[in-house]
C-alpha cells in the first residue's frame, strides 16, 4: 500500500508552485479540494487520513465523493468539476512519481467532467461604471487608493487576484502610461492606461507613503491588500453608488464583473474578439467568445445584414369540433 502524504505534499508545495508556477489561490484551491476528499474517503473507510493509502482513492470512490459533493454539499456542477480538476492533476503527477499505480490513475482520469450551462458573462454599462467611479472620496487617502483600485481594476480588466498582487514596478509612465500584469500560467501581459486612470494611479503613489510591502495597493496598516479586502470595498462603493444609479440596485457586482465590463467595452470599440482575447489574458481565443454571445450590437448588425424572407399572409381556419373541444385554454 502507497501511502498519500509524502506525494500529497509533494504536489503541493513543490509541483503545483514551482514547476508548474501556480498561483497560490490555485494551490489553495486544490489543498481544500484534497482536504474535502479525504474527510470523505476516511468516512467512508473508517481510517484516519493519514492511514489512507492511494489504492483506495480509486475511481469508484472518486465517483462516491462527486456525488457527494452535489448532494449533500449541494455544490454546483462547475464546483464539481473544479474539485474533479484537482484530482485529475494529482493523478498526472503520480503517472511519474508511482508508474505502479498507472491504471490506477488512468481509471480515474478517464471520469468525465459533467456539462454545465453556458450563461451570459453578467456586465455593468457605461453609467453604472461611472457611477461607481465617483463614490470614493479624493479628499480622503482611502478614497485616493479605492478609485485607483476600481479604475484599474476596470480599466486594465484585471483578476482580483492580479489586482492584489500587482508590485510597485508594475506601473510604468514613460514613455506612455502603462501596467505589466503577471497572469495566470506565469504569462505576462503589458497593457496601455488611459490618462484618467494614469492619473489615479499618479494620485495614490503621491499619498501611499513607504512600507516595507512591494505590492502596489495597500491597507490602513500598510499591509497588502488582500483579496477580501479588495471585495468589501466594491460592495461598500457599490452599494453607495446605487443610491445614484437605481439599476445597481438589481446588479450582483464582484470584481470579476469589473474584467467582463472591460471585456466589454474593449469588444464594443474594436469588433475584435483576438483584442479582447490579448487584453484579458486568454490563451484560448474560445473561452473569449462569450463576450459576443452577450454582446447585443453583434445580433442587431447581423439583423440589418440579412434581408428577411417574403412571407405570404396566411388564413384562418376554423379547427374542426372535435379537435376545438381537445383544446383546453
Amino acid at each position: 500500500m502507497t501511502p498519500i502524504a509524502p506525494h500529497m505534499s509533494a504536489f503541493l508545495r513543490e509541483c503545483l508552485p514551482l514547476q508548474r508556477g501556480a498561483s497560490e489561490h490555485t494551490c489553495d484551491s486544490y489543498a481544500y479540494a484534497f482536504q474535502l476528499l479525504l474527510q470523505f474517503a476516511s468516512a467512508r473507510l473508517q481510517l484516519t487520513p493519514s492511514a489512507l493509502s492511494l489504492e483506495q482513492l480509486d475511481a469508484p470512490l472518486i465517483m462516491e465523493f462527486l456525488h457527494y459533493l452535489e448532494t449533500e454539499r449541494h455544490n454546483s456542477p462547475r464546483t464539481r468539476n473544479a474539485r474533479l480538476v484537482a484530482i485529475k492533476s494529482f493523478m498526472h503527477f503520480l503517472v511519474y512519481r508511482v508508474p505502479a499505480l498507472l491504471e490506477h490513475s488512468r481509471r480515474i482520469l478517464a471520469i468525465p467532467a459533467k456539462k454545465t450551462e453556458t450563461r451570459l458573462v453578467h456586465y455593468l454599462t457605461v453609467e453604472e461604471m461611472q457611477s461607481l467611479l465617483n463614490v470614493p472620496d479624493l479628499q480622503r487617502r482611502d478614497g485616493i487608493r479605492d478609485r485607483a483600485m476600481l479604475h484599474l481594476c476596470f480599466a486594465a480588466g484585471l483578476r482580483v487576484s492580479e489586482l492584489v498582487s500587482l508590485p510597485l514596478k508594475a506601473l510604468d509612465f514613460y514613455p506612455t502610461p502603462s501596467v505589466r500584469v503577471l497572469g495566470k500560467g506565469r504569462k505576462e501581459r503589458t497593457l496601455p492606461l488611459w490618462k484618467e486612470t494614469a492619473a489615479d494611479m499618479r494620485d495614490w503613489l503621491a499619498v501611499r507613503g513607504t512600507t516595507p510591502a512591494r505590492e502596489l495597493f495597500v491597507n490602513a496598516h500598510g499591509l497588502p491588500m488582500t483579496r477580501s479586502g479588495f471585495e468589501y470595498i466594491l460592495q461598500k462603493h457599490v452599494k453607495t453608488a446605487a443610491q445614484v444609479c437605481a439599476s445597481l440596485h438589481k446588479q450582483r457586482v464582484s470584481p470579476h464583473v469589473l474584467r467582463h465590463t472591460s471585456a466589454m467595452l474593449v469588444l464594443q470599440a474594436t469588433g475584435d474578439i483576438r483584442k479582447v482575447a490579448l487584453w484579458l489574458g486568454h490563451d484560448d481565443i474560445q473561452t473569449t467568445e462569450v463576450y459576443l454571445r452577450a454582446d447585443p450590437t453583434e445580433k442587431l448588425e447581423a439583423i440589418a445584414a440579412v434581408l428577411p424572407p417574403t412571407l405570404k399572409r396566411g388564413e384562418f381556419r376554423v379547427p374542426d369540433k372535435l379537435i376545438a373541444l381537445l383544446h383546453r385554454d
